[in-house]
């Protein structure tokens, strides 16, 4: 009778996982999680302009201005394709894919909580357009994806166009080029040693969904053979 009762409330669970209303619940973490990095996000901006060194030349601050500007675009348009989005094809399963994936999402945001380090100007300069140009990237990865970008280890449509003919894995370099911009503006052992952990997390999440796209899409075999990971000729 239990093992009956057992059997019954995870064909439950999988049905509901199945159902729409499941799709729209399952949306509603990163939705918040975006919007609350969009209004920080938003708020960095103001405080920056209202406090910039009125010193500083030019150059320096339409380059600070455009990172910030570029997170911001980067943010809202998660937040875009994450309430438009396909609903998945296909999931990993168990539970570790989707710890990798919450971890990978929120992880490296704890590298702002360390103290910051005074960089030269020419630091400051490097850090900067690092962060603009991962921002940047990632917005038009984004793009690109649209409604099959996912957090988790799905499979909604195969994209092998744009950014994804050069490397399978666009979005994730992205991340991590805009993180390490971040981290030279807090480095120290423990922000290096959380940068490190971040990577390794990103390089299980692409194994969760390379399993998951492979199982989904019968041609991702032949796209996995063709195009490198994440850096073309090497890996």
């Amino acid at each position: 009778m239990a093992f009956t009762a057992l059997r019954l409330a995870r064909f439950g669970f999988s049905a509901l996982q199945r159902s729409r209303a499941y799709d729209l619940l399952m949306r509603l973490p990163m939705l918040g999680w975006a919007s609350l990095l969009a209004m920080a996000s938003v708020g960095d901006l103001i405080r920056y302009v209202a406090t910039v060194d009125p010193t500083l030349p030019l150059v320096i601050f339409a380059i600070k201005i455009a990172m910030r500007l570029s997170t911001i675009a980067f943010l809202m348009l998660l937040m875009t394709t994450v309430v438009l989005r396909e609903r998945p094809t296909g999931k990993a399963r168990g539970i570790e894919p989707r710890v990798s994936a919450l971890l990978g999402t929120c992880l490296i945001s704890g590298i702002v909580f360390f103290p910051r380090r005074e960089l030269s100007l020419a630091g400051e300069i490097v850090a900067t357009l690092f962060v603009l140009t991962g921002n940047t990237l990632a917005v038009l990865v984004l793009g690109r994806l649209g409604r099959s970008f996912s957090v988790m280890a799905e499979a909604r449509r195969l994209v092998t166009s744009g950014a994804y003919r050069i490397v399978r894995h666009p979005l994730y370099l992205a991340e991590m080029t805009a993180s390490f911009g971040v981290l030279l503006q807090f480095l120290s052992f423990w922000t290096a040693l959380l940068f490190a952990a971040q990577i390794a997390i990103q390089l299980r999440r692409m194994t969760n969904e390379e399993g998951v796209l492979a199982e989904a899409f019968p041609e991702y075999a032949a796209y996995q053979q063709r195009v490198a990971r994440l850096i073309p000729g090497i890996y």
